[in-house]
């Protein structure tokens, strides 16, 4: 029962509770995989924050949340990020979405501290229902470069964590794709069978991927190299 913070149905040890941002991409939906092998207790976290495939996201989801039935999940609306931030991820208008190839660059796609956003709103739910772990996503080696992916971020605000809450139940935030390839990360999916299918990396669209984005480029790249058919259509392939 939710009043209770889940006492009834939920088991006394907060580190086999685990919590997973669950955007619908690639990386989250293999996170997602290895977070239930190694949990008792899943908890999905979706984020709405006005980004241009929001609705498709959103998608990916509810099916994702359908296949792997966690405890239990939550949608939250960050919508304020079209009010303080800068991004061709959330400004339609901005073409140059479709140009982020200059090498040690943060992209155009970058949202301002988003990940920690996502992190705070994690671990506050996390120490609720005393939940010992959280799991992100993050790719360090071979993404688009975002400075809130890296190790050095990840291992500073589990040290936030430790400072800034009761302390009385433990929470990690775990990374556990942080310096794998793409397509060491397609292997892996492949290894724990996710369903590829219901997720979704494109940057640009939400009815058919472009193919052309960044996003689009690396995962189709990391099929490709991984010798595996990526099950989604799109708009280009080359």
């Amino acid at each position: 029962m939710k009043g209770k913070l889940y006492e009834n149905n939920i088991s006394s040890n907060s580190s086999a509770r685990s919590i997973v941002l669950l955007s619908g991409g690639m990386d989250s939906l293999v996170t997602a995989a290895l977070a239930k092998s190694e949990s008792v207790d899943l908890f999905f976290l979706h984020a709405r924050y006005r980004q241009r495939t929001e609705k498709r996201e959103l998608q990916s989801f509810k099916d994702l949340v359908a296949y792997y039935q966690p405890t239990d999940h939550k949608i939250i609306d960050l919508g304020y990020f079209k009010d303080i931030t800068q991004s061709s991820l959330i400004d339609e208008n901005d073409s140059t979405i479709l140009d982020d190839t200059e090498p040690d660059k943060i992209p155009s796609t970058y949202v301002p501290f988003r990940n920690a956003n996502l992190l705070a709103i994690a671990t506050s739910w996390a120490e609720t229902i005393k939940a010992g772990r959280i799991y992100i996503g993050a790719v360090e080696e071979d993404s688009s470069g975002y400075p809130d992916c890296r190790e050095i971020f990840i291992e500073t605000f589990n040290r936030l964590i430790k400072t800034g809450t009761e302390g009385l139940h433990p929470i990690d935030v775990r990374a556990p794709l942080l310096h794998l390839s793409k397509r060491e990360i397609v292997l892996k999916g492949v290894e724990l069978r996710v369903p590829f299918q219901y997720s979704w990396s494109c940057y640009l669209n939400n009815e058919q991927a472009c193919g052309r984005c960044a996003s689009c480029k690396l995962r189709l790249n990391a099929f490709r190299e991984a010798g595996i058919l990526d099950p989604l259509p799109y708009q280009e392939r080359d």
